[in-house]
């Protein structure tokens, strides 16, 4: 939940409205847990919040369709709504518009997996992919959410920041999504000073076990995108994470002097 809204003053010294701010930090905890259902004695805990009020707001969102819930009305889940919203933000973004038909194009260069993703607070948030023939995932990465310390994409993001700004995008603790996932600060500042040296981000099975990912960002856009390719890490030999990273680098160079040139339609 680190990267919900607090309560007090919003920008600008605004005072939030306390039931909007709940009923959002209703929704991104659903959202986090992706398709494990949350009991109402877990969201009230994890929000500090009673019962009562917790169960009015989650009927209302349930009634509206932007929450989900079991036929006893004691675990809850996202709703079809913020799919429908979620949509709408991908469909809208002017951005994925330039993007997309290079994802496919790099993909097919290289014969691997292709992400488009976004830093939102701590986390990269996947918004665009195109897969392999042969390699498609079990599971849907659009919309999916992972820690940046742990992702190529996250890195590639980090690494371009100033130390300020990148503290505001790292929780008090590194989380480990399997055993290679970088968990130091030293050691997580040490791998972003070597993307920075090379030009690119790689993770070797950080978040997947037996995948390596490669990355880049996308800069001048004035928001923190980056493009990844992901592949077998048995395939990773040096010659193949050379012809990766070039790949990748003339993808984003293309992509960034396409949106040059749309400059202020993309704002």
């Amino acid at each position: 939940m680190g990267d919900r809204i607090p309560p007090g003053a919003g920008p600008g010294g605004v005072r939030e409205v306390k039931s909007a701010a709940r009923t959002i930090a209703v929704l991104e905890l659903l959202a986090e847990r992706s398709n494990e259902p949350v009991s109402i004695r877990e969201i009230c805990a994890a929000m500090n919040a009673p019962r009562s009020s917790i169960y009015a707001l989650l009927r209302t969102l349930t009634e509206a369709g932007w929450v989900r819930t079991d036929s006893t009305r004691s675990l809850y889940s996202i709703g079809i709504r913020a799919l429908l919203a979620g949509t709408t933000y991908l469909d809208t973004d002017p951005l994925l518009q330039v993007v997309r038909p290079h994802l496919a194009l790099l993909g097919k260069q290289v014969r691997g997996n292709v992400n488009y993703g976004r830093l939102d607070g701590r986390h990269i948030v996947y918004l665009a992919t195109w897969e392999a023939p042969g390699r498609e995932r079990a599971v849907a990465r659009v919309g999916r959410r992972l820690p940046a310390h742990a992702t190529a994409l996250g890195q590639a993001v980090l690494a371009g920041l100033d130390p300020v700004q990148r503290a505001a995008h790292l929780g008090p603790e590194l989380a480990a999504l399997t055993p290679a996932t970088i968990t130091s600060r030293t050691a997580l500042e040490k791998e972003l000073a070597d993307v920075r040296r090379r030009g690119y981000a790689l993770e070797r099975e950080q978040n997947s076990p037996g995948i390596a990912c490669l990355a880049v960002a996308i800069r001048g856009a004035g928001t923190l995108d980056a493009l990844s390719v992901s592949l077998p890490l048995a395939e990773l030999t040096p010659a193949r994470e050379r012809e990766v990273a070039e790949a990748l680098r003339d993808t984003a160079s293309v992509t960034e002097d396409v949106m040059a040139g749309l400059g202020g339609l993309l704002a």
